[in-house]
């Protein structure tokens, strides 16, 4: 109903338009027109023409009318999928840019000007409108945050961040996988990741349809970011944003992207593939895994850890245990020791994209009075 109710608008204003478009044609131009062959008198020709210009203007006014409800409905779909701040933040650009606009074409519509240029007045009003509302508009979308200093001139941080001295910092946006792994809440807490930290309506869809779910697995790990959420609004209050934008896209990888392109923000995964995604798509992302492993500590062949073994190993021989950090150790010798705490002597390490994996065997029969540095993780 309300498109159709534009078209008719849009129809009825280009051919009103065309109608009175007669009456403001010079004099000469349409003496012109009038000694042209093919016309009998004037007035004959004037409503010829006043016809002729009806039913131009209403053709153009629909097809102006289509073009008009596509932008339309861009222009809503992309308004209810953007984030509040970003629409907050281009709003009052494209109003500062009207207002100067109209502030400067002010002097100029006052001026009297000659009949036969008249029409040039709203021509320029319509071009400096768009112009300036153009321009504040991509000014915001760059530069939203030196509109601290208009809200708040006497902020420190403001009045910084304006001049550019202080770089602000970006939002975290956390993947589902970061929370579920519940090691960013200890990087949080030792002040490692700064700004907003992001949650979005995908993922918390994703973590709650994980912890109604059959699969024992997959329930235990929906509840355990759940509560990991529950922990973090309540260490961090309004530092914690749950994004309620519904992005459209299949996945819940592909609506993150969005989000974090849309925010200029920082995408933290521990999913080796969207990070790459997200490095192909040149976005602010971090690998959760390869800031765990920067900061780990560097475990040196011919150490000595008292590890316990807590499973089999792929080959029949092994065993598994792991460090406090999360690292696996493949300890050769030791699938009859699961259960047990041995003295493993430390033979190498494997880096991978995705961490880091220690290899070890049992130290049966030390030497005598050898010196022994045994480290218990």
């Amino acid at each position: 109903m309300v498109d159709l109710l534009l078209l008719f608008l849009f129809l009825v204003s280009g051919a009103t338009t065309g109608w009175f478009c007669v009456d403001i044609l010079p004099d000469n131009f349409l003496e012109q027109i009038f000694l042209q062959e093919g016309f009998l008198n004037q007035w004959a020709n004037k409503a010829d023409l006043k016809s002729l210009l009806t039913g131009f203007g209403a053709l153009v006014g629909l097809l102006t009318g289509f073009v008009f409800q596509q932008l339309r409905k861009r222009l809503i779909s992309k308004t209810r999928t953007m984030p509040t701040d970003l629409l907050f933040g281009r709003s009052l650009g494209l109003i500062l840019g009207l207002l100067i606009a109209n502030l400067l074409l002010a002097p100029l519509l006052l001026l009297p000007l000659p009949r036969e240029i008249i029409f040039t007045k709203p021509f320029l009003a319509v071009l400096s409108n768009i112009f300036f509302g153009i321009l504040g508009y991509n000014l915001a979308d760059i530069h939203g945050r030196t509109l601290l200093r208009l809200f708040n001139p006497n902020s420190t941080e403001a009045l910084l961040i304006a001049e550019g001295i202080l770089t602000p910092a970006t939002a975290k946006i956390l993947d589902s996988s970061v929370i579920i792994d519940g090691r960013i809440n200890a990087l949080l807490g030792c002040g490692l990741i700064e700004g907003q930290v992001i949650v979005s309506q995908s993922v918390l869809d994703e973590l709650q349809q994980l912890a109604d779910s059959s699969n024992n697995e997959k329930r235990s790990k929906g509840r355990r970011g759940l509560k990991l959420l529950t922990k973090l609004r309540d260490t961090y209050g309004k530092r914690l944003v749950l994004n309620t934008t519904r992005y459209e896209g299949d996945g819940t990888d592909e609506r993150l992207l969005k989000l974090t392109a849309d925010t200029g923000g920082t995408l933290i995964t521990a999913d080796y593939n969207l990070f790459q995604i997200a490095q192909v798509k040149e976005l602010k992302v971090m690998n959760l895994s390869e800031l765990v492993i920067a900061l780990r500590p560097d475990v040196q062949p011919g150490e000595t850890l008292n590890l316990k073994i807590v499973r089999e190993g792929k080959e029949v021989s092994q065993g598994v245990a792991y460090l406090d950090d999360g690292t696996m150790v493949v300890i050769e010798g030791a699938r009859n020791y699961i259960g047990q705490r041995r003295e493993v002597i430390i033979t190498g390490a494997l880096q991978t994209p995705t961490g880091r994996m220690i290899f070890g065997r049992l130290e049966k029969d030390l030497p005598p009075n050898k010196p022994n540095k045994t480290k218990t993780p």
